[in-house]
């Protein structure tokens, strides 16, 4: 094994691609940075980086080095953040979609705090799929079968998917068949961009291709589907609200798609008391909203 420390340094000067960021991440000089380097460098005997007057960077062999000491130092840091998040009073690390957190966990939460007021939460939100071995996070919501592997996953709801729109738009241009979408701008969301076309294939619908106006999330493009400015696919159980006040308005069937939302967490890993908590509480709030039954 080489030095450690050096090792470490190196890790983050790759990270960063270069001396200069890895020095502040590290709170030393550069040239504290670039000795570290040095040392694992002859230790090694193969140089590292190049260090130039305009800055450094990594050789060849210094990438190659890089990428393959970058997992083990990030699985390194995950595991000693869940060892100091075993003591009492740290939060619940929680990863939902930004859309799902917004629309239906956030409202609910303050119910979990009259139940259990001594356990926080920290909500995070990404697309991509959780790594419980690289992140820090102790529970998600995401979509998929349910059949992740080293994972429980516990189903929440399907994913129910409809198209609506705003009775501003309809007012102004009446949908009264599938045909008439054709001539509406489509909302799409970014990480669902399959939605329409879903819908169409299981609806029975022909719709012309549309690349239409593309959101970046979901609740922009419901926000935008409320504005007039279209018709967007929308899941059921996040827009309960807007659906039940009038702001959209549900068109032609529903469609059930092949996945759902699921509750997921690590199998290797001894469960908390204020995971157990969460779970037990999430899992009620499903069964009592209306709009899942």
């Amino acid at each position: 094994m080489p030095p450690l420390n050096p090792l470490y340094v190196f890790e983050v000067a790759a990270r960063h691609g270069g001396f200069g960021k890895a020095a502040q991440e590290l709170n030393v000089t550069q040239s504290a940075v670039s000795r570290q380097i040095s040392v694992l460098e002859n230790y090694l005997g193969v140089r590292l980086f190049h260090r130039e007057r305009t800055g450094s960077k990594l050789t060849e062999a210094g990438e190659e080095f890089a990428a393959e000491i970058a997992e083990p130092f990030a699985k390194l840091a995950a595991a000693s953040h869940r060892l100091v998040e075993r003591k009492p009073n740290s939060p619940l690390k929680l990863r939902a979609y930004a859309t799902f957190a917004s629309r239906w966990l956030i409202p609910r939460l303050s119910n979990f705090y009259k139940r259990y007021p001594k356990i926080q939460i920290t909500v995070s939100n990404t697309v991509k799929p959780v790594d419980f071995s690289r992140e820090t996070v102790e529970i998600a919501i995401q979509v998929g079968t349910g059949h992740w592997p080293g994972m429980n996953a516990i189903h929440l709801f399907d994913d129910v998917i409809q198209p609506v729109a705003s009775p501003m738009l309809l007012k102004r241009q009446p949908i009264n068949s599938p045909a008439d979408l054709a001539r509406h701008a489509r909302l799409h969301s970014y990480y669902r961009r399959r939605d329409w076309s879903d819908w169409s294939a299981a609806a029975g619908v022909q719709l012309p291709d549309d690349r239409g106006t593309v959101f970046e999330s979901s609740h922009l493009t419901y926000q935008a589907a409320i504005e007039g400015l279209g018709v967007a696919i929308g899941q059921k159980a996040l827009l309960s609200e807007e659906l039940a006040t009038g702001k959209l308005v549900p068109l032609f069937d529903s469609v059930i798609r092949p996945l759902g939302y699921y509750l997921v967490w690590p199998m290797d890993r001894p469960e908390s008391r204020k995971l157990q908590s969460f779970r037990d509480w999430l899992l009620e709030e499903i069964r009592n909203d209306p709009a899942l039954r």
